[in-house]
């Protein structure tokens, strides 16, 4: 009788452990078999949730199961989910009911215009191009500009974190604030010293930021002597503003390696140049470095710039021109040399 009673307590063990086993597993078991990350837009339905999440689970009708007991049908939120192995069932609805989705990296370079930037953000975010645009021209109406290219000085050259469903204004807001904090007192202060306005800065910004490579050891003399340039009613004459003006005609399709003299005349109010003053607006975004420059130039009475062979990315400042045609025709040689055309 005993040893009966022994073998049902037995049996019960088995099958209580074998159930309870089941359960765990299809609860909080393991479900995942390729690590990545689901994206689930707006105006996603069930069905779509789970065939974006079939390419990552092991068994795709437990998942359902937990879903539909848990409601995740009609209580989702949008968003880009990380699943990771080891995460189980429960764990994964229970991410995308709660709306824990994972940030993308967005690398802010120096674009030559926000539409370049609008096409590499939001190829990591749920709008397409167009809306992104559209309402970010919005924007700019709202603060009395005329598109959304007035508000490149808003941007600074950076890696940011956002969400796949970040919106164009939730987007902006973040770089407005940035941009806000940017200009405290000390910097309004150097603003009003200038004697520029806080568009010729960015102007500036852009050449020293586009001459000097981005290289911040460089940014504050070739500011210096930009502004050299300028209070002398000199003509900039800065190659990248060439090429951004070409780049403007050609909607930044065609790459120029080398100026010419043919690319001299190029029409356009950025072209320093066919014409005197500082550009209308900044020919890249920049970096907060290069405002820096413009804002704390060095004092120097350079006029003249060439880039260096021998230190390449470097420069070779002087006030003569007699020593600049020297620089440059040394310049020139090399990158004949290399048949840089």
């Amino acid at each position: 009788m005993k040893k009966a009673i022994l073998i049902i307590i037995l049996l019960v063990f088995v099958v209580g452990g074998f159930f309870g086993l089941r359960f765990y597993n299809k609860y909080y078991g393991n479900n995942v078999e390729n690590d990545g990350y689901v994206l689930i837009p707006h105006q996603a339905n069930f069905k779509q949730i789970l065939d974006s999440v079939g390419k990552y689970v092991k068994d795709k009708e437990s998942f359902e199961t937990v879903a539909k007991m848990k409601d995740l049908e009609q209580n989702f939120k949008p968003g880009r989910y990380h699943f990771q192995k080891g995460l189980g069932n429960t764990n994964l609805v229970n991410m995308i009911k709660a709306g824990n989705q994972s940030e993308n990296s967005f690398r802010i370079g120096d674009f030559g215009d926000i539409y370049q930037m609008v096409g590499k953000v939001t190829k990591k975010t749920e709008l397409d191009s167009l809306k992104f645009v559209d309402n970010l021209n919005s924007i700019a109406a709202e603060k009395g500009y005329k598109n959304a290219e007035d508000l490149k000085k808003y941007f600074f050259i950076d890696t940011y974190n956002f969400f796949w469903t970040v919106t164009p204004k939730e987007f902006f807001k973040k770089f407005e604030d940035q941009y806000n904090d940017f200009w405290n007192s000390e910097r309004k202060a150097k603003e009003q010293q200038s004697g520029l306005t806080r568009d010729q800065i960015y102007a500036l910004a852009s050449i020293v930021y586009k001459e000097s490579g981005g290289k911040k050891d460089e940014m504050r003399t070739i500011a210096g002597l930009y502004l050299n340039r300028y209070r002398k009613g000199m003509k900039l004459q800065s190659d990248p503003t060439v090429i951004y003006a070409i780049n403007q005609q050609t909607n930044f399709k065609e790459s120029i390696k080398r100026v010419f003299y043919k690319h001299l005349s190029t029409p356009s109010p950025y072209n320093t140049y066919a014409n005197k003053g500082i550009p209308p607006g900044p020919i890249c975004i920049v970096d907060k470095n290069s405002v820096d420059a413009v804002l704390n130039a060095e004092g120097n009475d350079y006029i003249f710039m060439c880039a260096d062979p021998a230190r390449f990315g470097y420069h070779k400042f002087t006030a003569s021109a007699e020593q600049h045609a020297i620089n440059a025709k040394a310049y020139q040689d090399w990158l004949n040399s290399k048949n840089i055309k």
